[in-house]
């Protein structure tokens, strides 16, 4: 019922937000600078900001069409590598025959499409052979596919390391951070061929015993029953994956928005006031990362309720008591593979302690293999996007991935 009212909604307001569009087209035609009535500009900036608070559910583009190295432009162009039903390898392919490293990033599953690690790709271009998780909206995924659960992550970061071959890295960003231990723990147990290089954990949700944040209370304050009650929906009949049940990604977009409303509320009035006074550069900026912010994704019900319930209600990972398939997960099973936890210092989502955590579980890594690095001044995003990730952050990561690279590549047993 929950997803049925939500396409109600949607489809109410759908000729309201057409009609908006057409009255900030219309503005947009009368503007004529100095002369423009001021009315006019307020009435087009009141119908663009309503219509743009219309969620959407296809994935956006990476815009990703060129990328540099050392004082050349090349062109990248988006290659899938390997393709399931309910994820795609993607390769950032570039016009360039130079050997790098190649790096798997592993983008979470919550609720965003994997482009919202675009400033993340961005970074790491120039110096890596760059491949990304491109995981599929759920509601796009027909029920016959079958189901999609927390082992089932992580044997689509195997298989995709498998893809990519031997001596390929790991960072994963956020909430697949305990997924890709996991998947890195499985291999080593095995001698894996693929087993990566360097593993890099940033703002993931290891131990969420530290430090705990208001996302973990609200984990811990409800059953599994209650989320499973209150929070899963079945996709409409009209969308390809007709009556699967999903955590939608509308839910997930409200409680990060209910977060810091304050701050979406005033990022809109801001809009309304550079809409109606012309600033076109301020309202582009915003626009842009709004297009990206309301693009949402529906998870499979199975992997979002084993997550809560592994990760942040029973501690699965920490304790030790993590299993894949039937089988534990042990991380002091790793040793070949060099890691790196990077926290940010004002983190409201992973608070500090929570990724370092995984330094102690992974008791069969070497010290000297072992980095942490606390990136003051930044919040959750502000790890792996925007001016400090990449002036400050990225060079730890390049430097891990440099040096373990170097390195002979780990041998089969």
């Amino acid at each position: 019922m929950l997803y049925q009212l939500y396409q109600a909604q949607a489809d109410l307001l759908f000729p309201a937000r057409q009609m908006a569009r057409f009255g900030a087209s219309m503005a947009r035609a009368m503007d004529m600078g100095d002369y423009t009535p001021r009315l006019v500009r307020q009435l087009g900036a009141a119908c663009d900001v309503f219509a743009g608070l219309e969620l959407t559910h296809h994935r956006p583009s990476y815009n990703i069409p060129t990328t540099t190295m050392g004082n050349k432009t090349v062109a990248v162009t988006e290659e899938p590598v390997l393709d399931t039903p309910f994820g795609t390898l993607l390769r950032f392919k570039k016009d360039s025959n130079a050997i790098q490293p190649r790096v798997l990033v592993i983008a979470p599953m919550s609720g965003h499409f994997a482009t919202l690690l675009r400033g993340t790709v961005l970074v790491m271009l120039p110096d890596h052979d760059v491949y990304i998780t491109d995981w599929k909206n759920a509601r796009d995924v027909p029920l016959s596919e079958g189901s999609f659960g927390f082992d089932s992550y992580v044997d689509h970061l195997i298989t995709f390391m498998e893809a990519i071959g031997e001596g390929g890295h790991m960072v994963a960003v956020c909430q697949p951070c305990v997924a890709a231990l996991a998947a890195a723990a499985v291999m080593a147990e095995t001698g894996h061929r693929a087993q990566p290089r360097s593993l890099t954990l940033m703002a993931g949700p290891i131990d969420t015993r530290q430090n705990p944040t208001k996302v973990n209370h609200l984990a811990k304050s409800h059953s599994i029953e209650w989320f499973e009650k209150n929070l899963i929906g079945k996709v409409p009949w009209r969308y390809p994956g007709a009556f699967r049940r999903v955590y939608p990604g509308f839910v997930q977009l409200t409680a990060f928005m209910s977060m810091n409303l304050d701050r979406h509320i005033n990022a809109h009035l801001g809009q309304f006031r550079a809409l109606a006074s012309g600033d076109v550069v301020a309202a582009a900026n915003h626009r842009r990362f709004y297009d990206e912010y309301n693009a949402v994704m529906d998870l499979p019900a199975e992997f979002y309720l084993e997550t809560v319930q592994r990760v942040f209600q029973d501690h699965d990972l920490p304790l030790g008591r993590l299993t894949w398939h039937g089988q534990p997960v042990r991380p002091q099973a790793i040793r070949r593979t060099a890691l790196l936890t990077v926290e940010g210092e004002r983190d409201d989502i992973c608070a500090i302690g929570q990724t370092m955590a995984a330094l102690d579980l992974c008791s069969g890594v070497r010290i000297s293999q072992k980095r942490h690095h606390l990136q003051s001044g930044v919040g959750h995003y502000g790890v792996f996007s925007g001016s400090r990730w990449a002036r400050e952050v990225y060079p730890r990561v390049r430097a891990m991935i440099e040096v373990t690279n170097l390195q002979t590549p780990p041998q089969t047993r």
